[in-house]
């Protein structure tokens, strides 16, 4: 700064000296000769001298703040370098002392993911080191009126009905549940590890011991991860391999054709529905199950094959399955077993179920089957003939009574379709098949063909309407209920019925969006049941169904002896909400 400071005094004594010199010079040899316009020139001269000169100083001025600055900028410069250089050492020191954070739960991840940061989309999706976990989530509570029997009823001769067989109001929790599901990737591999935990609970009932006035079950609803519950392995190249509990092939193969999945018209009244009662024995969850799931290929195929093993050690299929609370199919063994009780009232052992699918834009097409082995209906062999217990039964109905443990099966063909209309056409025929003597076919109820047909149409993208129809064609046999034992044995002591147990079911629903989470329903429905049938309303899952049976000695278990009425008309209204996330 010193040297600028001695140049612009140099330059200004420079500029001022040469003023002099011409203004001696003229005033010594030329005063006479100097005129008007040489004092101008020279005025001019001096007036731009002293603009330089204050340029000058400016300049200098700057040049002198910039200096200051950058020596500020520099000593900063120097005491960051000198903390950072101290804060590496300390961080190396703590780090012979202290283990390392895995990556991902103190911090970002492999994926650039913090531990549960919220995955963006509509999903309630979170981050997990190397995977991703997701919550959902099914609530729906309804207010419904029922009426066991709407129309007349032929008595046979029988007693009446007891209690309230009429209209009934009720509020019942239906297919209510919450769960996670998840994967995690598997360092150095091409696939991935599965999971799923989903629990059933009851929003407007106490948890307990299913227990209705015709049955028991030791299953507790709302006990933890109750329904379809698995681990598995999974890729995109081959599919997926899981093991635990779900709903078989056969059931879920055609769960989007069922619009009214846990309503009072829900179609498993009828279809998979081999008993007419509220077990769905081809549309249950299968327990200790292991199956397949393969990709799509071929351009829209996909297939699921399923094998549950019985786990009984029991050839008749009557004991308990090993693990497990309850007979295999539902109920405690003395919920409609004989004495000495057993799992003979619908027990099975070992169970394949399976699917092949089509998909091609609007298009859904399914074909599925369902086999289970050695199953025990010992129970309606003893009901026919009387019997309080096996060793009441005579040689000729005891042989019977061995006969009827026999393979049952289930075969159904699906077709769906979406209009451009948003009007959507489905159609389902099925048919259910139990392997027996011919000498026991009086009594086979197990084997028959069903339809469904359902008709739905997005009125808005927050309306829709939905209608179905399913029928059950006449069984084979029937062992008789209460009112329709009209026929008897070739002994002339046990009772049966004829088969003249077709069933017509038929229901609608209205369904109101609110959201994408909250829906809105109403649906009426209404079963025809044949002089011999009994099917009913609300089988399938819901809190409350609407059957067969009155209020007669309905102390459940064991000793719960209420009444099947057949040829009924069951009618219901209901009306709910239903939040799914």
């Amino acid at each position: 700064m010193g040297g600028s400071s001695r140049h612009l005094r140099l330059c200004a004594g420079i500029a001022f000296s040469a003023l002099t010199v011409g203004l001696g010079t003229g005033g010594t040899a030329h005063a006479q000769a100097a005129t008007e316009a040489q004092i101008k020139a020279l005025q001019a001269q001096v007036e731009a001298l002293t603009r330089t000169v204050k340029e000058l100083k400016e300049a200098q001025s700057h040049t002198a703040a910039d200096v200051k600055v950058v020596k500020k900028q520099a000593s900063q410069a120097d005491a960051n370098a000198a903390l950072a250089k101290a804060t590496a050492a300390d961080a190396s020191a703590r780090s012979t002392k202290a283990p390392v954070k895995a990556a991902g739960w103190g911090g970002l991840d492999n994926n650039g993911h913090y531990f549960l940061e919220r995955k963006p989309g509509k999903d309630l999706t979170f981050y997990t080191p190397g995977g991703e976990i997701t919550a959902y989530g099914n609530l729906d509570v309804s207010f419904d009126a029922t009426t066991k029997n709407a129309g007349s009823l032929n008595l046979n001769g029988s007693t009446p009905p007891v209690g309230n067989f009429g209209w009934m109001p009720a509020i019942s929790t239906n297919l209510s549940y919450l769960g996670v599901r998840g994967f995690q990737r598997i360092p150095d591999q091409s696939f991935n590890f599965v999971y799923q935990a989903e629990v059933g609970f009851d929003i407007s009932a106490t948890p307990g011991l299913k227990q209705s006035n015709s049955n028991l079950s030791d299953t507790v609803n709302g006990s933890l991860f109750n329904r379809n519950t698995w681990i598995g392995l999974s890729s995109p190249t081959w599919g997926a391999i899981k093991i635990g509990k779900e709903d078989g092939p056969y059931k879920t193969s055609t769960a989007m054709f069922n619009p009214f999945s846990g309503m009072i018209g829900d179609y498993q009244v009828i279809m998979g529905n081999s008993g007419g009662d509220n077990r769905v024995e081809f549309g249950t969850r299968l327990d200790h199950s292991i199956w397949y799931e393969s990709p799509k290929f071929a351009g829209g195929f996909q297939f699921n094959v399923l094998f549950s093993p019985g786990q009984n050690r029991s050839d008749t299929s009557d004991n308990v399955a090993a693990g497990e609370s309850d007979c295999a199919g539902g109920n405690d063994p003395t919920s409609g077993g004989n004495v000495p009780f057993a799992c003979n009232d619908g027990a099975f052992s070992n169970v394949v179920s399976t699917n092949l699918s089509y998909t091609n834009g609007p298009l859904y097409i399914t074909a599925a089957y369902e086999f289970h082995q050695n199953v025990n209906r010992q129970s309606d062999i003893t009901a026919i003939y009387g019997a309080g217990s096996v060793a009441a039964l005579t040689p000729s109905e005891l042989n019977q009574y061995n006969e009827d443990i026999a393979n049952e099966d289930a075969a159904k063909v699906g077709v769906m379709y979406q209009f451009p209309t948003k009007t959507t056409l489905g159609v389902i025929g099925e048919r259910l098949h139990r392997y027996v003597p011919a000498d026991i076919d009086f009594q086979n109820e197990r084997t028959r063909y069903g339809t469904w047909l359902v008709l739905s149409q997005e009125l808005s993208p927050a309306d829709s309407l939905h209608f179905g129809w399913a029928h059950a064609f006449k069984t084979v046999g029937d062992p008789g209920q209460h009112n329709s034992g009209t026929l008897t044995t070739a002994d002339g002591i046990g009772t049966y019925a004829p088969n003249d147990n077709q069933a017509d079911m038929v229901t609608a629903a209205y369904k109101h969006k609110y959201s994408e989470n909250l829906t809105w329903y109403t649906t009426v429905a209404a079963t025809f049941n044949g002089p011999d049938a009994h099917y009913d309303l609300g089988a399938g899952g819901r809190g409350v169904t609407t059957d067969c049976h009155d209020a007669f000695s309905t102390s459940g278990g064991a000793f719960s002896t209420p009444h099947c009425y057949t040829g009924t008309t069951l009618v219901g209204v209901s009306t709910g909400l239903q939040w799914k996330f």
